[in-house]
């Protein structure tokens, strides 16, 4: 899959990183969270026309797909699952993800520090299994992300626990699907868009005509709602 020609490939702290450093003295920290069987290389479709004040990172999940594609997964799939969308659906527990949420978090971290860039808040894009993963983070961490990017994806079983008090009051939250996703059924997205409303995102929708992947107009709304 063709990245852009200004990222490196790196290991950092035992994980597998693509990033594009920014430009300027101050950037912006943006990460990009893979779905079921991406990798490093998967995310950077949706953010080539962003901004070089964005310091992006797009790590590598930890686990490898039990899939016929192979591939990456952020945790493995569990015992008895048949590795089915739906399957993947019902065993995606809050409660489940978020040791690797935690994580992901304490890596950004310790790349910031060494870096010297500022990631007391960043953004964050997750698609499919990375959106579900960026939904928990956004929950258990409000205070650590401003944008949130949400593609083809949904909101892991037993959150209702964090939205406790509306976390996301006032939060930027981008939900992109699409109405022929076979493989995560639009009313998922549905039910997220109610669950988060309640938790108090203030929420911009794009949906369209397509399946498992993000539209053209949606991929602008998307880029508009990052960069403007």
């Amino acid at each position: 899959m063709p990245v852009q020609s200004n990222t490196q490939l790196i290991t950092f702290k035992n994980w597998t990183l693509r990033i594009r450093p920014a430009t300027v003295k101050a950037p912006r920290l943006l990460v990009l969270i893979h779905g079921l069987t991406g990798d490093e290389n998967s995310m950077w479709v949706f953010v080539r026309k962003f901004p070089e004040d964005y310091w992006i990172i797009a790590p590598r999940a930890p686990h490898r797909a039990e899939h016929p594609d192979g591939g990456f997964s952020w945790w493995p799939r569990q015992a008895g699952s048949s590795g089915t969308q739906d399957e993947a659906q019902e065993n995606s527990n809050v409660v489940d993800i978020r040791p690797v949420a935690e994580a992901l978090i304490s890596m950004i971290d310790e790349y910031a520090t060494d870096n010297k860039i500022q990631a007391r808040q960043f953004d964050v894009i997750g698609f499919s299994q990375g959106g579900v993963l960026a939904n928990t983070i956004a929950l258990l961490h409000p205070e650590r992300i401003y944008r949130t990017g949400i593609l083809a994806s949904f909101i892991p079983a037993n959150a209702e626990i964090l939205m406790r008090g509306r976390p996301l009051n006032g939060k930027p939250y981008f939900v992109a699907h699409g109405r022929l996703d076979e493989k995560v059924k639009i009313e998922y997205a549905r039910q997220s868009l109610e669950m988060l409303e309640k938790a108090g995102a203030d929420i911009t929708f794009c949906e369209d005509e397509v399946g498992h992947k993000v539209s053209a107009p949606c991929l602008r709304a998307l880029e508009d709602f990052f960069t403007n």
